[in-house]
């Protein structure tokens, strides 16, 4: 199995930061960025081989590339988002689909979370795609919400929902299934083609829509953040020093 990091986002929210840095480089804790938690929590799940799709201020990683091997003993892949100034995520993650045979543990390049959430998709692995969520926080009208039917099989992932019927928050984290690969490059492919701002959430619509098994894993009462602007960041630089 692999790992895989979406790094690939602007940020323009986070300015002066991401003048010269993608969101993933950041910092959140002293010199310790997004990236290098998302790094450290793959590897602590024993998954050291990692494909890093890049886009926005690409070079800034492949300039810390050996250096973020050395400090987490892993080997990064690097896959380059050529669209990633724009188009969405949907596009992102498809880029980096010849790598999904192998197993994916993919994780967003803006979201601080310590290592048990991947160590709860680790062990509840089985269906196509496996979401993390978190069904304990009070929801809003920003977070990509779920529902789901009475088999536990998502039904709906999308912002535009009203909290009180959602199951949760995805949080940004998904195993993959390698026997589904093909499935869910070709759901996103048909989600980017259709319009290319859409979220690759949008593409696991479409593969639940197509009869895809797209289960989730409740990840508990878990600190994390997903960091989109100072706020969060804020937030992000509250809770990263504990994990």
């Amino acid at each position: 199995m692999l790992g895989m990091v979406l790094a690939a986002g602007a940020g323009r929210r986070l300015r002066p930061y991401t003048d010269t840095l993608p969101k993933a480089l950041v910092p959140v804790d002293g010199e310790t960025t997004i990236l290098d938690i998302s790094l450290r929590n793959l590897a602590a799940s024993g998954i050291t081989d990692i494909v890093v799709v890049v886009g926005y201020c690409a070079e800034a990683v492949r300039e810390r590339k050996e250096a973020l091997e050395e400090r987490h003993g892993v080997h990064l892949r690097l896959v380059h988002n050529d669209k990633a100034e724009e188009w969405n995520n949907a596009y992102s993650l498809w880029t980096a689909r010849d790598y999904f045979s192998d197993g994916v543990l993919l994780v967003n390049g803006d979201t601080v979370h310590p290592d048990t959430v991947e160590e709860t998709l680790l062990a509840a692995r089985g269906p196509e795609l496996l979401l993390a969520v978190d069904n304990v926080k009070t929801l809003g009208d920003e977070e990509m919400k779920v529902t789901l039917d009475e088999a536990g099989y998502l039904t709906r992932i999308t912002k535009r929902m009203d909290p009180a019927q959602a199951a949760g928050e995805y949080i940004g984290a998904t195993l993959i299934d390698g026997s589904a690969d093909a499935r869910v490059a070709d759901a996103l492919r048909t989600t980017w083609e259709r319009d290319p701002q859409l979220y690759y959430e949008d593409g696991f619509q479409e593969l639940a829509d197509r009869g895809g098994k797209v289960a989730t894993a409740p990840i508990g009462k878990v600190d994390w953040v997903e960091v989109d602007d100072h706020d969060d960041l804020n937030r992000a630089r509250e809770i990263a020093c504990r994990y």
